[in-house]
């Protein structure tokens, strides 16, 4: 093949997958694709850092966008960061651990009373350690939002007590920690990427789930699903990571830049995701769901039934880490 006929080939195939062919004048714009719906809190607050960074640069550095799938799943959009095929993407963290053991550190099960503990957490030197593993995997930690508090939802049953978990088939993320967190609850956990779940769910391959409210609201699970129980059995983040290599290829001013605009999307992102909860919660209600809260026992029974898995995880990627993770909380 000619190179004119290479060149011809590839700008026929990008454009096929809603990218463009990079020019010089093109040369600044930096891709991030991502899983979570447009209207999702943390889709909005990427399109602040495209605005952000487009005022702070007059224009010499740009973002391009593509929310809701648009380049594949979770796990895609890694493998596409750690290519160098698109600058970066925004996901719930779990995704990643797969690759930074150490960031299971975060999914201690019934750990967080509240979103002010996870982001002293992340805010402080676990999150400096943590941004140190993912560099050394390739990766720059840009900002980790909020996703916030998980929650099951279920066909089945309400879930009121630890033996309501006992044998329901939920979707998981693919993460160790929280699969071996069901499994001693009494769960059959299953991992599988967001985009299939609805269809599992609606075909009765799954009972059940979890996440936060606002994403079992802008996925539309609620029409799949009839049980809402307040779980809180984890806190998650969303996490925004760029190639390392990419990242350190812009200038000084432009890194600058980058940062700058995402401190200030991730600012807003943090606020306005914890309103989205509370009216997500209460949307999902008026849409029909049946809502049940745990009780203070509870919480506790289930916690003390999933201590074997915070044993298991210090053995597995060293008592640091979740030691590190468990003193920021005790403070």
């Amino acid at each position: 093949m000619t190179a004119t006929c290479l060149t011809r080939y590839c700008s026929t195939l990008l454009i096929a997958l809603g990218l463009s062919m990079p020019s010089i004048a093109n040369a600044e714009t930096l891709r991030f694709g991502g899983n979570f719906p447009a209207d999702h809190s943390s889709s909005k607050a990427m399109e602040i850092f495209k605005e952000e960074l487009a005022s702070r640069t007059d224009d010499d550095l740009t973002a391009q966008l593509f929310p809701g799938m648009q380049l594949g799943g979770a796990g895609e959009n890694i493998d596409q960061v750690s290519a160098g095929a698109i600058m970066g993407t925004w996901i719930g963290i779990a995704y990643l651990s797969r690759i930074v053991p150490e960031l299971e550190a975060l999914s201690l099960p019934f750990a967080f009373d509240s979103r002010e503990d996870a982001f002293r957490v992340i805010d402080g030197e676990v999150g400096d350690m943590l941004d140190e593993k993912l560099a050394e995997k390739g990766f720059v930690a840009l900002g980790y939002m909020e996703l916030g508090f998980r929650n099951v939802t279920n066909n089945i049953r309400p879930i009121e007590s630890l033996e309501d978990f006992d044998g329901l088939k939920i979707r998981l993320q693919p993460n160790q920690t929280h699969l071996d967190t069901f499994r001693a609850l009494g769960a059959n956990p299953v991992s599988m990427d967001i985009k299939e779940v609805y269809g599992a769910l609606q075909q009765g391959v799954l009972d059940g789930q979890e996440n936060p409210y606002s994403v079992i609201a802008t996925r539309r699970l609620d029409e799949v699903q009839k049980y809402l129980s307040d779980t809180r059995h984890f806190y998650d983040y969303i996490v925004v990571v760029a190639n390392r290599d990419a990242f350190n290829n812009l200038t000084d001013e432009q890194q600058q830049a980058v940062q700058g605009s995402m401190e200030k999307a991730v600012e807003w992102q943090r606020n306005k995701a914890a309103e989205e909860a509370d009216a997500a919660r209460q949307t999902l209600i008026d849409r029909g769901m049946e809502f049940s809260s745990l009780s203070t026992e509870t919480r506790d029974q289930l916690r003390e039934a999933t201590q074997g898995v915070v044993k298991e995880l210090k053995d597995k990627i060293g008592a640091d880490a979740v030691e590190s993770v468990q003193a920021e909380l005790n403070k």
